[in-house]
């Protein structure tokens, strides 16, 4: 009998993957990595639990400020929920999951194009 979770990864992939893939490759890149921290085995389940906050408020349709009638400001809780789990979970974040969020991102975006200056 394997170890039940309380969280539904395929169920949250699927509906991340179509936020993902509307809000472009720069926006996606630390949702992805963030889901990869939540998914590995070596990150406490309490930090599991403040990313998929995190990660559900990004994809669930409701909102504390509202982006059709606040524009700016309707984006800004969005950002600074993902700003702050990104920064609190950093430490977790491994080359591996660098690599596996780019591959994604490729598969989605097709290859990064390089900027010279």
């Amino acid at each position: 009998m394997g170890k039940e979770t309380l969280i539904n990864y395929p169920e949250l992939w699927n509906r991340l993957s179509s936020y993902l893939k509307s809000i472009g490759r720069m926006s996606a890149r630390p949702v992805l990595l963030l889901y990869y921290v939540m998914t590995s085995k070596e990150t406490p389940w309490k930090d599991k639990a403040a990313i998929f906050g995190t990660l559900a408020y990004l994809v669930l349709p409701v909102d504390l400020l509202d982006s059709k009638r606040l524009p700016v400001l309707g984006w800004l809780d969005e950002i600074t929920s993902l700003a702050v789990a990104i920064r609190k979970m950093s430490k977790y974040i491994t080359p591996e999951m660098e690599v596996r969020a780019d591959a994604q991102l490729n598969a989605w975006f097709g290859d990064a194009v390089e900027t010279t200056v």
